[in-house]
């Protein structure tokens, strides 16, 4: 049997560990067995996978850009949540505040979260570009937990705060992080979306073509038959926020090149 297929992935929250742990019990004795290893940083995971300490990498959608520009486009995307899939940023202010669409934020003040998320702060400012709004908003930011992708989700919690507190206008997040505590969680009713983004894609499993295709392609098929009706499967799914995995939606990660370009954001560091 070949040894068990290593998969990197970040600590930027303590549910974390019992997810991987519930990952690598789910492919215990199965055809293309893993088993995980933690990091503090996006930087570091994906090193650990150029230099062949990984086999593969659960990436945010600016890990795997970076990936795909050093490696001049030879990794490949082997799988990604459902939820991946159709990523947005939507932009919101104190509700009654009267803003329709993302002209609105002329001349007002905008709040992003860290500096390295790609769907609270990288894509709201090639957003902004592409209507025209470049140096027409005053940005704040809030560069809580870098190394994170903006995973955590806390610096996109002082972006709303900032605009409870009146110190910004608007703020922009990702949709999940509204869904799950934006709506209702922050003083229930007093927020609202007044534009949401073309969708995106955001994390995937991430390697390098070294790694045997048949065994990578076991693994994925494993990894695509775990099901939401299974309920040693869904406890897993549910910890990391989908219902099945999908095939990769690589077309959606054109608007962060662009933005990455733009914004001329490091491929190293």
């Amino acid at each position: 049997m070949s040894k068990p297929m290593l998969v990197g992935a970040v600590a930027y929250t303590a549910n974390v560990v019992p997810i991987w742990e519930g990952m690598r019990e789910y492919f215990r004795d199965s055809p293309a067995e893993m088993d995980f290893v933690l990091y503090s940083n996006y930087e570091r995971q994906v090193e650990s996978l150029l230099a062949g300490h990984i086999d593969i990498a659960w990436n945010t959608n600016l890990a795997w850009v970076r990936t795909a520009m050093i490696t001049e486009g030879a990794c490949r995307a082997l799988a990604m949540r459902d939820i991946d899939a159709a990523f947005r940023t939507v932009l919101v202010s104190r509700a009654g505040s009267a803003f329709e669409g993302i002209d609105a934020l002329r001349g007002k003040r905008l709040a992003l979260g860290s500096r390295d998320s790609a769907h609270a702060a990288i894509l709201p400012m090639h957003f902004l570009a592409d209507a025209g709004l470049s140096g027409q908003v005053e940005i704040l930011r809030f560069n809580t937990d870098v190394g994170k992708h903006g995973d955590t989700g806390r610096s996109e919690l002082d972006a709303l705060r900032a605009v409870l507190d009146d110190q910004a206008d608007a703020a922009a997040l990702g949709i999940t992080t509204w869904d799950a505590i934006g709506r209702d969680q922050l003083m229930p009713g007093a927020l609202e979306v007044f534009w949401t983004s073309p969708i995106y894609s955001h994390c995937n499993f991430t390697t390098l073509p070294n790694l045997d295709e048949e065994h990578a392609q076991r693994w994925v098929d494993h990894l695509m038959a775990m099901s939401w009706d299974v309920p040693e499967h869904r406890r897993v799914l549910e910890m990391e926020g989908l219902r099945q995995w999908v095939t990769p939606r690589l077309e959606g990660y054109a608007s962060l090149f662009d933005a990455v370009n733009e914004q001329q954001i490091p491929v190293r560091w």
